[in-house]
């Protein structure tokens, strides 16, 4: 939230500054003196001490806010316009020499626009196209559920045939060339592909593995927590990174191909504690589809790690879809598909437009749900 103040502050105070071309304390000087009142009389009239306006009349001293809606009365100046000048002076002061300040209103602004929708609960309203689609998701859930207690043995067949499905495409989105057969070898088998790197077959193991965690945490009810999430991401970079595994990063990161730019590190810890209060006081009212959306692409936007983001986000989305009675989604990691992704993203984080995520995100429930249907 303080970036948010933060920059309006410098972005648009100081503007209001340059155009007004006045400094906070002659304007004051010059209205009581129009009025021809001495500084005591000024300071009688204000309730205030007369030392304490004369050091806000030479530029030593800010007045407060109930000041300086006092100053503007008596002089009869625009409340607004004293307000501004006044916080826009106190930005000055703040950083106006420090040679970090174009840093700081750089990374300010680039945090602005999900900072502020951070902030939001559920839409409320949606497309009807989007709404509808919604509908057919719950109708098709319900019809899930009600197959449920599957076989055992068809149930333990359908989990493994969507994890290998699942950590192919989910891997496939950040690059992996292992095929959908190669991933089945390497994680079923323990076989090693020729041509393929050392790297392409760990994150083939470690994903399948932390999707048998998700399925353990969903069955043991555990909630949605930072230890939860750091979890997941250590065993998807287990072996491949083990210094920045289950840990945030310490390090500022930019996303290939991606004009959006993360947060500084020194702000993750508030932004993570913010992530998992939304999702606390969304999850009685959001639809669950909405919601593993929004914490997937929140997390995503606030990249936490290193590296994994994408594939932990994933796996977040699909622990909330698991809690609520949906099988295991996967978003397909194709060229087509995988552009799609990353431009659902891109219109989030730049536009603040979420539709086009919800719908990407509801449209392969909905796939998973008629595949899974479909085999039973």
């Amino acid at each position: 939230m303080w970036f948010i103040i933060f920059y309006y502050i410098c972005h648009y105070f100081l503007t209001k500054i340059v155009k007004m071309k006045k400094q906070l304390h002659v304007w004051l000087r010059s209205g009581r003196e129009r009025l021809g009142l001495s500084l005591q009389e000024a300071a009688a009239r204000l309730g205030i001490d007369k030392t304490l306006l004369s050091r806000i009349e030479h530029g030593r001293r800010l007045p407060t806010e109930e000041q300086a809606r006092a100053l503007a009365n008596l002089y009869d100046f625009p409340v607004e316009e004293v307000l501004t000048l006044r916080l826009a002076e106190k930005v000055v002061q703040l950083v106006g020499y420090d040679e970090r300040a174009l840093e700081v209103l750089t990374v300010a602004e680039s945090r602005i626009e999900y900072l502020v929708r951070a902030k939001e609960e559920a839409p409320s309203f949606l497309p009807k196209g989007l709404a509808r689609l919604l509908d057919e998701i719950t109708a098709l859930q319900r019809q899930w559920q009600a197959k449920r207690p599957l076989d055992t043995f068809v149930l333990q067949k359908m989990r493994e045939y969507f994890k290998i499905a699942y950590t192919h495409d989910s891997n496939r989105i950040e690059g992996n060339t292992l095929t959908l057969q190669e991933t089945e070898l390497v994680v079923s088998q323990g076989l090693t592909i020729a041509g393929k790197s050392l790297r392409e077959h760990l994150e083939a193991v470690n994903h399948a593995e932390a999707v048998d965690m998700l399925y353990a945490v969903v069955a043991e009810r555990l909630p949605l927590d930072k230890r939860l999430v750091l979890q997941l991401h250590a065993i998807i970079l287990k072996s491949i990174a083990p210094e920045h595994a289950g840990c945030y990063r310490k390090v500022p990161v930019r996303i290939t191909g991606s004009s959006h730019r993360p947060p500084q590190p020194y702000l993750l810890d508030k932004l993570m504690e913010d992530y998992f209060k939304w999702y606390r006081e969304t999850a009685v009212h959001m639809h669950p589809v909405l919601q593993a959306a929004e914490m997937h692409e929140r997390l995503v936007s606030i990249h936490p790690f290193v590296d994994g983001n994408g594939r932990t986000a994933r796996l977040v989305m699909n622990f909330i879809l698991l809690q609520h009675g949906y099988p295991i989604v996967i978003l397909k990691g194709d060229d087509t598909s995988r552009l799609a992704y990353y431009r659902a993203l891109e219109a989030v984080q730049k536009d603040n437009e979420p539709e086009h995520f919800y719908r990407l995100v509801a449209e392969a429930t909905k796939r998973s749900l008629e595949e899974h249907l479909s085999m039973v």
